[in-house]
């Protein structure tokens, strides 16, 4: 009953992913391609250092910085919080706030404020663990313009058994703006982020994971977007 049980949770959210890739893949006729790396630094961990009776309350931590393809350019950083509750073991639910300021070449200086609610499940298999991440964004932009803006997550981490800290990760995410906006875009398809690399766990508290991701992004017209080749460090640290 457990195997089926997770068999039948994953085919929504699957569905909802070929479908997302199938949209990006009728894409625009004119795609622009460029390179550059992320780097990323995650915490999170149990309120329970506050008081033991916060076991089941989480805090999330997060920050990144994006850089052009030969690392001269910082374009974009972000800052990540959330205050969470673990339902079960494997579910947790989070509020949270984001912090997004942008410097394109060429662009004014955009600083792009979100606040979310997010839920997540965590399912183990017998081939890897699966985790299922659920966004919705409110997107403050220029102005007084909000965008609503769901996002779809599904990664997959598999230890290999002749070393189990080396693990192989994959995940994809799909974002789609729900209303349409002049500074945030049309609604429709947004952008979709795919990532495949290698993790290492040094112990149960810190983990890395380096690899690469494929962004696509959307214009706001829906007439033309953009392929970024990124390769992408990150630090995972639990306390």
């Amino acid at each position: 009953m457990h195997k089926l049980s997770g068999k039948l949770f994953c085919l929504p959210f699957i569905g909802c992913l070929l479908l997302t890739t199938m949209s990006s893949g009728a894409v625009a006729d004119d795609l622009t391609e460029d390179s550059g790396a992320w780097l990323q630094a995650v915490g999170e961990g149990s309120m329970s250092f506050i008081d033991p009776s916060l076991k089941d309350g989480r805090i999330w931590l997060e920050g990144q910085s994006r850089f052009d393809g030969d690392w001269s350019h910082w374009y974009q950083g972000m800052v990540r919080t959330a205050v969470g509750y673990s339902l079960t073991d494997r579910a947790t639910i989070w509020a949270g706030y984001t912090w997004l300021p942008t410097q394109n070449i060429g662009k004014a200086y955009v600083s792009q404020q979100d606040i979310w609610p997010a839920f997540r499940y965590v399912l183990p298999t017998e081939i890897g663990t699966f985790m299922f991440r659920t966004m919705w964004e409110t997107n403050f932009l220029n102005g007084d313009q909000v965008r609503e803006r769901p996002r779809q997550m599904i990664r997959f981490l598999h230890p290999f058994e002749f070393e189990p800290r080396l693990s192989m990760i994959a995940w994809d995410e799909a974002f789609y703006r729900v209303n349409s906006t002049t500074f945030g875009g049309k609604s429709g398809f947004d952008q979709n982020r795919a990532f495949a690399g290698f993790g290492w766990s040094f112990n149960k508290n810190v983990r890395t994971e380096l690899g690469y991701m494929n962004q696509y992004v959307d214009n706001a017209n829906h007439s033309a977007a953009t392929m970024r080749h990124l390769g992408m460090a990150s630090v995972f640290v639990n306390f």
